[in-house]
């Protein structure tokens, strides 16, 4: 299916070489295009590995296999399947995955548990073991890409490649953190993302990096949205070499602890942002603001319950301030509300105040706002000091339009 690239499209970004990964992207031939659908990472010896995963209780193999292979915290390799999610396939999904692990590890000398494998793409289909095979073999042979060539590389119906650079001084030495994701659409906070891989040459213990990892998913990749499905396979990994120079990062009381986990935080966020501007027909990039909540898990189960909100979504779509729809959701997230206190704003504009229509309300100012590309939609609950953000994108014919016709 061929799709034209997203009108919130971002350009893909400068992003710097990380020592200690060499990335490769071939041609597997997962599905009938003429692209690569093959990701080869390969990382220095004593790399730290950090990851979250679907909490669907339908998951892949890879996941099954992913939440044990973090626990050790290492990782020699990655391996993403793009056009086959080799998800609900049974033992024959399975022996797909372990074959490819024993491939790289028998060439890298290294374990098949370092070794981690990501697919993504239509759901029920086997992985071809053959066709994973010999697209193993070219990678092994294959020249180094770049970061872009690897994004691309992972995408599915994702209409740009999508990438994310940040870095951080830790002490004396400099350390850079490179992040590439795919995903556009099946795309839910359980936790989640579609894939997302983030790569860096700070020198980090795995236990910290799981604590920074999980830490900066809760507040990114956990608050977005563009359907409210959760995919068998969302997977977000770090790598981290160790070739930066720095001083362990062991926990949070080591130098530089923060400013690492402050820089992995600002790609995830970056790269969350990038799955929702290149949402399924998205024509609008979304900006939920909840403040005055019971608490700020509330806040965001609120949040949710607005982006998710097919009304909510096909107003903005269509540029109507319709803030009654947004009464609507909030009334229905089944959080702590009081009708009496709600306050709503577009484009900081109040709506509504205190659960009515603002006395000096002017619509044209507003109407302007839902004209644009970036729209900002503001709850005040009034009862509590709970806060969150989160992101979505508006609801149009396009997303029906690719879902109609995936498997083709």
């Amino acid at each position: 299916m061929d799709l034209d690239s997203s009108p919130l499209a971002l350009p893909f970004p400068d992003m710097p070489a990380i020592f200690g990964v060499r990335l490769r992207a071939v041609q597997a031939r997962y599905k009938d295009w003429d692209r690569a659908d093959l990701t080869f990472a390969e990382f220095a010896p004593g790399t730290s590995l950090a990851g979250v995963f679907t909490k669907s209780a339908c998951a892949s193999s890879e996941v099954e296999l992913g939440r044990t292979q973090v626990k050790a915290g290492a990782a020699r390799a990655l391996i993403v399947n793009a056009g086959n999610s080799n998800a609900f396939t049974g033992y024959r999904g399975r022996e797909a995955v372990e074959a490819i692990q024993s491939q790289v590890a028998e060439a890298l000398g290294c374990t098949p548990s370092q070794v981690l494998v990501s697919s993504t793409g239509v759901i029920g289909v086997p992985l071809p073991k053959e066709k994973a095979r010999a697209g193993i073999e070219a990678a092994l042979e294959a020249k180094e890409c770049g970061w872009e060539d690897a994004a691309q590389a992972i995408s599915t119906t994702d209409t740009f490649p999508k990438g994310a650079h940040a870095s951080a001084m830790l002490g004396e030495s400099r350390v850079d953190l490179c992040g590439i994701v795919k995903g556009s659409g099946m795309i839910a906070p359980d936790m989640a993302t579609m894939l997302g891989y983030v790569f860096t040459d700070a020198d980090v213990a795995p236990g910290f990096l799981q604590e920074a990892l999980e830490r900066a998913n809760a507040e990114t990749f956990s608050c977005i949205t563009v359907d409210g499905d959760t995919s068998t396979s969302d997977t977000v990994l770090v790598f981290a070499t160790g070739k930066a120079g720095n001083r362990r990062i062991e926990d949070w009381n080591s130098p530089g602890a923060d400013a690492f986990a402050a820089a992995l935080a600002d790609v995830c966020r970056r790269l969350a942002h990038l799955v929702v501007r290149d949402g399924e027909g998205a024509s609008k990039f979304i900006t939920v603001r909840v403040a005055g909540a019971a608490s700020n898990e509330s806040a965001r189960r609120i949040g949710l319950a607005i982006a998710n909100s097919p009304l909510v979504k096909t107003a903005i779509a269509g540029e109507d301030a319709n803030w009654g729809r947004v009464v609507m959701a909030v009334g229905k997230a089944g959080e702590p509300a009081d009708r009496d206190r709600l306050s709503i704003a577009f484009g900081g504009i109040w709506t509504a105040r205190e659960g009515n229509p603002a006395e000096d309300y002017d619509e044209a100012p507003v109407a302007e706002h839902l004209k644009g590309r970036d729209i900002d939609l503001a709850v005040d609950l009034g009862i509590g000091e709970g806060r969150a953000t989160v992101w979505t994108c508006d609801l149009t014919h396009g997303y029906i339009s690719i879902n109609a016709d995936y498997r083709s």
